[in-house]
């Protein structure tokens, strides 16, 4: 597992909509009608992250649902935050 360099990250960028980065990490907030839907959703995204070993940082208040994804063993970003990332957007696309 290698950790990203700046121009990695930028262009891993362009293909996850709504995620910024910033403290060696990215970033992402979605919002649901309740909290049963917002729920549902991290439910559905801890079964992809436990499938790919990689696991969000994430706070839940209500329908709200805040995510984090960096790589603790490097310190920053890799292929795998990414990843995780495109799973995410898919699973909460499809609610």
């Amino acid at each position: 597992m290698e950790k990203l360099t700046e121009a990695q990250i930028e262009k891993h960028l362009e293909n996850v909509e709504g995620w910024d980065y910033y403290d060696d990490a990215i970033h992402t907030t979605f919002e649901f009608d309740n909290f049963m839907d917002c729920f549902s959703v991290m439910t559905r995204i801890a079964l992809e992250a436990e499938k790919m070993e990689h696991h969000p940082d994430w706070h839940n208040t209500y329908g709200t649902l805040e995510i984090t994804l960096s790589t603790h063993d490097v310190n920053g970003l890799t292929e795998n935050d990414f990843k995780l990332a495109a799973a995410i957007e898919h699973i909460v696309g499809d609610e």
